[in-house]
């Protein structure tokens, strides 16, 4: 068995590295920018007022001052004067700063009658106005590599960017493997499951920008498997669950080992998911995960998730993490490195009673994933210990 990092580290060495591919922002949420977005203008382009009011000479602004209202902007029509001593241009939020002015006073501290106005004796201190470039200017970049948010779109709509150059969406198989599975929807026979590992992990993919598929289930025979394979030829990463351990009916080592497969390491110092393997099968990387449905998930978060990441440019590291306190007394961990179901709440975090390997429910609850370093001792509550979020 080898450990976590080992195991990171022959997975990135086996990650390839794909191409790119050009999109519109309407496209691009949720994908990898393989390239520098430059901005084509500045941000504000003008100076802007940042409140309704009148904008005024700074110098000339006094209680009890008075000053004729020549004029308005608005966002969309600047006014297109000066404005002199004793001038005043009623002003919106968001318009164009006439020459002349630099500062706006804001509507509620002014008194208007007709077109003259007189300002009140309680003005705030602020000029209420925007500089220009204020935001970013011509020039600014978005750097690559990082996966676009929604907010990332509105700043490159706002510099005038109406397409990006991301990372092409890793192309994902996923094979299940074994003759008790059926899947969602179909009547299972009296000694068969529902295949729920394929399911999650698609779901896990899809959030990480790959483009996965589900190919049928593979049946315990080495014909059923083979012709599944073939069907994953063109594939970046061949992800198979269940089958990879040394039973009988476990095929996957045999059969891939026949196709060519260069394997680069099988068996993980981890619970749940000691039975990983992971390779080379011709062009495609290959990861072969454990057929317990928790174990499988863990591993997509452990393991698969930053491959995923890695393939996208992002950098290749594992899974972040972060600590928080125990929220219960926990007991003395054994020789892997334990990846607990947990519970993260504002009193801290807590583990379930129950980690079987099989229990899909007590991870449904889960939020994080408790990390125990091997023959960790017996932790107290309070103590500080690491965690992998799995969200809300």
């Amino acid at each position: 068995m080898i450990a976590i990092s080992e195991a990171l580290d022959h997975l990135f060495a086996l990650a390839p590295s794909l191409s790119t591919e050009e999109l519109s922002l309407l496209q691009a949420s949720g994908r990898v920018l393989a390239k520098d977005a430059v901005s084509t203008r500045d941000q504000p382009p003008f100076a802007a007022s940042a409140m309704d009011g009148y904008a005024i000479a700074a110098a000339e602004a006094r209680p009890g001052a008075r000053f004729a209202v020549i004029g308005e902007s608005a966002a969309g029509h600047r006014f297109d004067g000066a404005v002199s001593s004793g001038q005043a241009v009623r002003i919106f939020t968001g318009a164009p700063v006439p020459v002349g002015a630099d500062r706006v006073i804001i509507q509620e501290d002014v008194v208007r009658q007709n077109d003259m106005i007189q300002l009140r004796d309680n003005l705030d201190s602020g000029m209420h106005i925007r500089p220009a470039a204020g935001d970013f200017k011509a020039g600014s970049r978005l750097k690559a590599p990082r996966r676009l948010r929604p907010e990332d779109i509105a700043l490159l709509a706002s510099m005038n960017v109406a397409k990006v150059t991301v990372a092409r969406q890793p192309n994902v198989a996923l094979i299940s493997t074994g003759d008790e599975l059926v899947m969602p929807g179909e009547t299972p026979g009296p000694d068969q499951i529902i295949a729920s590992n394929t399911l999650g992990l698609h779901a896990l993919l899809r959030n990480l920008g790959a483009a996965p598929r589900l190919l049928p289930i593979a049946s315990d025979t080495r014909t059923s498997l083979a012709q599944t394979l073939d069907l994953a030829a063109d594939a970046d990463l061949i992800v198979t669950i269940g089958g990879a351990s040394v039973g009988d009916h476990d095929l996957v080592a045999e059969v891939t080992a026949e196709r060519g497969m260069e394997r680069a390491f099988y068996k993980v110092a981890m619970r749940p998911g000691k039975p990983l393997m992971a390779g080379r099968l011709g062009a495609a990387m290959m990861l072969g995960l454990p057929g317990n449905p928790v174990s499988a998930m863990v591993c997509g978060h452990v393991f698969l998730a930053p491959v995923i990441r890695a393939m996208t440019g992002l950098p290749a590291q594992a899974a972040p993490r972060a600590a928080a306190p125990l929220a219960i007394d926990i007991a003395a961990n054994g020789p892997r490195e334990h990846y607990m179901r947990a519970r993260l709440a504002p009193d801290g975090i807590a583990p379930f009673a129950a980690q079987d390997s099989a229990l899909l429910h007590v991870l449904s609850q889960a939020n994080a994933l408790l990390v125990r370093p091997p023959r960790d001792r017996a932790r107290k509550a309070g103590e500080m210990m690491e965690y992998i979020s799995l969200g809300s």
